[in-house]
């Protein structure tokens, strides 16, 4: 069956999560009676979805959306932006402009189930079908926790105790988390390219990237290598002069001639890493999905763990273009990386390896 996309309210904060609200959008629908859903033969009518953006404030994500912003509008879907975090009061303006949208949505789209701000969004809304769609690695660390009946926490998050804010939100985050868990009155569809096992009750959605493949390429193939480029400094998880000198060494040992950034990269950082080793820094204005497809890109792209190593390879299939993953040596991580880093990069840079068959190397 089509998918149905009436009465959907999508919350995005991401470039990467409005790319897969679209792909959710254009995927056929979850099995009927356990028989897959039919290819449809042309595009879905998208006018009952909408798209709200709660903008971000680093440039690099803001840019990324406005693109991804303007892909939506063109594929028919209504997209409304939001300022919310534009000041104190933002959030009040932002909650109560979206209330009558919420009460009226039959279904709830969000990139990040972890996120304060879907979360205070989900106690207001009464739709009993609600879909997360993948915000990176981090849907499986979300099913993981849904499933062991856990508090929502980030990966990076060192240690477990709460602290002060997190208390004093933590009846919200309760409340969101037992409307994500799947009941008779509501349902629950997690959207994913990873590798998830889905909770009792939980819809998994295998997300192939097919409006990717569909609308952009194939790509032109260059000589040289791509090195696609991490915000784990950022976040604290790995010390900033071993991952430069991880890169430097990569660029050397493998003939990488351009460096892909992560939108939340510094700009600091990414002039010393030109500076070190001579490569070209890009600073993609969608995400890397639709930029590797839409080309040129290296034969060869080097990641290190994250969300890429599970998307690339996907929506470069038949290209010809190999994706290969870079461990993260443990003597990189910071005393202020959570002591569950190492466990779940391993696992992310594992589960590539069993799903794509990628290789893998050090640095």
């Amino acid at each position: 069956m089509p998918r149905d996309t009436s009465a959907t309210l999508a919350f995005v904060e991401s470039p990467v999560q409005l790319l897969n609200v679209l792909e959710w959008a254009h995927s056929p629908g979850p099995l009927l009676d356990g028989v897959p859903a039919q290819q449809r033969p042309e595009a879905p009518d998208l006018s009952g979805l909408t798209v709200v953006v709660l903008s971000p404030t680093d440039p690099m994500s803001r840019g990324q959306l406005r693109r991804m912003a303007e892909l939506a509008r063109d594929a028919g879907t209504k997209v409304r932006w939001e300022e919310a975090r534009g000041g104190l009061t933002a959030p009040l303006h932002t909650i109560g402009g979206l209330t009558p949208m919420l009460r009226r949505a039959d279904r709830i789209v969000m990139g990040d189930p972890f996120s304060r701000y879907v979360q205070l969004l989900l106690t207001v809304s009464r739709a009993r079908d609600l879909v997360v769609v993948d915000d990176g690695t981090a849907t499986m660390e979300f099913v993981s926790q849904l499933a062991r009946g856990e508090r929502l926490v980030r990966w990076h998050r060192r240690g477990s105790r709460a602290g002060v804010r997190d208390l004093a939100f933590a009846p919200v985050s309760a409340a969101a988390r037992r409307r994500l868990t799947p009941s008779r009155r509501r349902s629950v569809e997690v959207f994913s390219a990873m590798p998830v096992e889905a909770p009792e009750g939980v819809t998994v959605t295998a997300n192939t990237f097919g409006w990717t493949r569909a609308g952009f390429g194939p790509p032109r193939l260059t000589k040289g290598a791509d090195l696609v480029g991490t915000s784990l400094v950022e976040t604290g998880v790995v010390d900033p002069d071993s991952y430069l000198a991880a890169v430097e060494q990569l660029a050397r040992t493998h003939g990488v001639t351009r460096y892909f950034a992560h939108r939340r990269e510094s700009a600091e950082k990414l002039h010393t890493l030109h500076a070190r080793t001579g490569l070209e820094v890009v600073r993609p204005d969608l995400p890397l999905e639709l930029i590797a497809r839409r080309g040129p890109v290296g034969r060869t792209i080097l990641s290190f763990p994250s969300t890429v190593v599970h998307t690339l390879p996907l929506a470069l299939a038949g290209t010809g273009v190999r994706v290969v993953v870079c461990d993260i040596d443990p003597r990189w991580l910071t005393d202020k990386a959570s002591p569950r880093a190492q466990g779940f990069l391993d696992g992310v840079t594992g589960a590539a390896r069993r799903a794509h068959g990628l290789a893998r190397v050090a640095a």
